[in-house]
């Protein structure tokens, strides 16, 4: 079994920051690929950005400038720090792991709303 736990949501004006984490928990082998994906009601799960164990990041074009991901390994997190939010940012945040033995794994979400 395995979990990802996500925190950091919440409500934050236009042009405000936030933080999301996202820790992973259970029986882990290793972690390889993290990422957070968003979603809004009514339309598909979308890439907001990826880091891999070793290498660069991925970020979708609409966050580039604006998201940073980074990733703790020895704390098994992974974290989206949000500058300049916009209200089209609104959507439900969802934490991606790729664990060894378990496969893509998913946490929760967790709701990011920005609206003044």
């Amino acid at each position: 079994q395995v979990q990802l736990v996500e925190s950091g949501g919440g409500l934050v004006q236009p042009g405000g920051s936030l933080r999301l984490s996202c820790e992973a928990s259970g029986s882990i082998l290793s972690i390889g690929d993290m990422g957070w994906y968003r979603q809004v009601i009514g339309k598909q799960r979308e890439l907001v950005a990826t880091i891999p164990r070793g290498g660069s990041t991925n970020y979708a074009d609409s966050v580039k400038g604006r998201f940073t991901i980074a990733r703790d390994n020895a704390r098994k997190r992974v974290y989206l720090e949000m500058n300049s939010l916009k209200p089209e940012d609104t959507a439900v945040y969802y934490c991606y792991a790729y664990i060894v033995p378990h496969g893509a794994s998913w946490g929760q979400g967790t709701q990011v709303t920005v609206s003044s």
